[in-house]
């Protein structure tokens, strides 16, 4: 009674041997006509039909526009956030969010308080050093000119002396009168530089007052749209403190991120063409293609400039994007014909000229309702689209034709 559930184990452990390591002459074996009659009958020098049929489809490649297809984002042109550079109490009218402000507009304007005192003291030390500074000049004059008398009675005393008119003693005090005129010179050229220094250090007080005025107005450096409301009047703003955030709109920029294999196609100036998740369609052109890749998903930032003249396209939106790109040439297969080699590799199989069975490796170009787009076949091609699964690279086959679109 045991016997029979052994024998059942040992039958289902054989078929699944055969499956697993015999599958292509268990296949072949099954796709060969045994009639003993058929082969009785059949005359004398002729051998069965043992070859495999397989339904192939005659393709040409022909030219498809390739367009790279993203998905990304719209982005403000330009964003920027105005921040306080001074301290002060806010005495202007805010403005409110989405208000649109044109280049130079003020946004904020603080309370100058004792700033403009300053910038009087400033200017008057300013002035101050500045009528020093003729005085300097003539000490200089003066010196210059007690340094040539001084020079003229040493030059007189040596000569006198050396004709015995005059004393030892007096070419020593000539000497001595003509090196304090030259230290007086010196002096005087010191007290030059020095108010000329003074004025300088005038200049940039000066310099610096008016700019610390300057920072009591905050201005829009550029046409755009208020994110945010301003500084409210009466608040307190410290350096750093935000005053508004300014957004440009027009033109807009679109970012999507393109793929490692697909980045050589994308190139600066391309048109393109993008539809925002609220439905408005635009039109733009390439206007950046990233150098290094994000090391995360290894893809490369593309941006798009595009006209938002009316401001519709909001920052933020989803959009999905089309550039384009130089045409190739590919093969429109049903997606039932793709198969895997014994390497995994992607392709499809083909009957050559001898009616045996060819593995060609692939690329996936497009997915369309109707089929795929594939590259890296020959220009003409007999692809198999039934049957490539039982057979393999050699295999002779008998092709059965099939037209596009049956």
């Amino acid at each position: 009674m045991r016997l029979l559930p052994v024998l059942i184990a040992l039958l289902v452990t054989a078929a699944i041997y055969a499956f697993v390591f015999e599958r292509e002459r268990l296949v072949a074996a099954m796709s060969t006509p045994v009639d003993t009659a058929s082969e009785t009958a059949a005359p004398d020098g002729e051998t069965p039909e043992q070859i495999m049929r397989v339904v192939v489809q005659r393709s040409e490649a022909r030219e498809v526009d390739s367009a790279v297809l993203l998905r990304g984002r719209t982005e403000a042109d330009r964003t920027v956030e105005l921040r306080a550079e001074t301290s002060g109490l806010v005495i202007s009218e805010p403005h409110r969010r989405g208000a649109f402000v044109q280049e130079g507009d003020t946004l904020c304007r603080l309370d100058p308080g004792a700033r403009n005192a300053a910038l009087a003291e400033a200017r008057a030390r300013l002035a101050e050093t500045k009528a020093r500074v003729p005085e300097a000049r003539a000490r200089v004059e003066e010196a210059r000119a007690d340094l040539e008398e001084a020079e003229i009675n040493y030059k007189a005393a040596e000569s006198l002396v050396g004709s015995g008119f005059a004393s030892q003693t007096r070419v020593a005090a000539t000497r001595a009168a003509l090196r304090a005129a030259e230290a007086g010179v010196e002096g005087a050229l010191s007290g030059l530089e020095s108010a000329q220094a003074n004025i300088e250090a005038a200049r940039a007080g000066v310099t610096a007052a008016e700019e610390e005025i300057r920072r009591l107005t905050i201005s829009a450096p550029f046409s755009g749209v208020l994110e945010t409301d301003t500084a409210e009047l009466g608040s307190l703003l410290q350096p750093g403190a935000l005053c508004a955030t300014v957004l440009q709109l027009d033109p807009i920029t679109l970012v999507g991120f393109v793929s490692e294999m697909e980045v050589a196609r994308v190139v600066p100036g391309a048109p393109a063409k993008a539809r925002t998740i609220s439905g408005h369609e635009v039109e733009g052109e390439v206007s950046f293609v990233g150098r290094s890749a994000d090391p995360a998903t290894r893809t490369f930032r593309v941006d798009i400039r595009v006209p938002n003249p009316d401001l519709a396209i909001r920052d933020g939106e989803t959009a999905e994007i089309g550039i384009s790109a130089e045409g190739r040439m590919a093969h429109l297969v049903p997606q039932s014909a793709l198969t895997l080699n014994d390497a995994g590799t992607l392709g499809v199989r083909m009957v050559d000229a001898q009616n045996t069975a060819r593995f060609a490796a692939v690329t996936l170009l497009r997915d369309t309702p109707v089929g795929i787009w594939l590259t890296g076949l020959p220009e003409r091609a007999d692809i198999i689209v039934i049957g490539q699964e039982y057979v393999t690279d050699g295999v002779p086959v008998t092709p059965v034709y099939q037209e596009l679109g049956q």
